[in-house]
C-alpha cells in the first residue's frame, strides 16, 4: 500500500501547485501574473520535488500514462498498473478539489469564470487552437515525456539525476503546449479539474484521457521491443 499512497501524494501535489500556479498566480498575459514560464515551472518544480520524496517508494509515476509506458515496456506487473492508476486518479480528484477548497476564498472567485486549471482547446480557450492541433500535442509530447522517462530510469542510465531530467521536460513542455490545450500529457492531472468544473471540461476531457494513454503504450513498446532500450 505504501507505493499506492505514494502515488497519491505524488499526484495531489502536482494537481494542486501546478493548477494551483495556474488558478492563483498564472493570470496568463496580465502583468500582475506569473504567466506561462511560472506555470510551466511550478508544474516542473512539483514534479521534481515528488521525484525525489516519493521516488525511493514508488518510482513516482504520478500520471496513468507513464504507468501504461511502464507496464508495457515490461516493468511493472499488472497489479501495480492498476493500483497506481486508481491512486493517481484519486490523488488529482483531491488536489483539485483542495484547490477549489482554497480559491473559493478569494473574493470575486466563481468555478465557472476561474476554473480549476483544466484542460481544453477551441473557442474560448486560450490560443482556440482546434482538436486536431490538441490532439497532436498531446500525443507528441507525452511520447517524448515517456521516451525521457523510461530512458533516464534504465539500468544504464545515471538513475540519480532522472528526477531533474524529467522535471525539466515537463517545464519544456508547458512552455510550448500552454497555449494550446492547458497541457496535460497526463490523465490524472485532467481528469480532476474536469470533473469539478463540468461542462466543456468534463466533454474535452476525452482527449487527456485517450490520447496521452495512446502515447504513454507506444512508448513502452519501443523500449520493450528493444528500439531505445540497452
Amino acid at each position: 500500500m505504501r507505493k499506492y499512497v505514494a502515488e497519491f501524494i505524488g499526484t495531489f501535489t502536482l494537481v494542486f501547485f501546478g493548477c494551483g500556479a495556474a488558478v492563483i498566480a498564472g493570470k496568463i498575459g496580465q502583468p500582475a501574473g506569473i504567466g506561462i514560464l511560472g506555470i510551466a515551472f511550478a508544474f516542473g518544480f512539483a514534479l521534481i520535488a515528488m521525484a525525489y520524496g516519493i521516488g525511493p517508494i514508488s518510482g513516482c509515476h504520478i500520471n496513468p500514462a507513464v504507468s501504461l509506458g511502464v507496464f508495457t515496456a515490461g516493468r511493472m506487473g499488472p497489479k501495480d498498473l492498476v493500483g497506481y492508476i486508481v491512486s493517481q486518479l484519486l490523488g488529482g480528484i483531491a488536489g483539485a478539489a483542495v484547490l477549489w477548497a482554497m480559491a473559493r476564498g478569494a473574493a470575486g472567485y466563481t468555478l465557472a469564470a476561474n476554473g480549476l486549471g483544466q484542460n481544453g482547446w477551441g473557442p474560448g480557450y486560450l490560443g482556440e487552437y482546434a482538436v486536431g492541433s490538441a490532439a497532436i500535442f498531446e500525443f507528441v509530447a507525452t511520447l517524448i515525456f515517456l521516451i525521457v522517462i523510461l530512458g533516464s530510469t534504465g539500468k544504464a542510465a545515471p538513475t540519480q539525476l532522472a528526477g531533474l531530467a524529467i522535471g525539466i521536460t515537463l517545464v519544456v513542455i508547458h512552455i510550448v503546449g500552454i497555449n494550446v490545450t492547458g497541457v496535460s500529457v497526463n490523465p490524472a492531472r485532467s481528469f480532476g479539474p474536469a470533473l469539478l468544473v463540468g461542462g466543456t471540461a468534463l466533454q474535452q476531457v476525452w482527449l487527456f484521457l485517450v490520447v496521452p494513454s495512446v502515447a504513454g503504450i507506444v512508448g513502452g513498446v519501443l523500449f520493450r521491443a528493444k528500439v531505445l532500450e540497452q
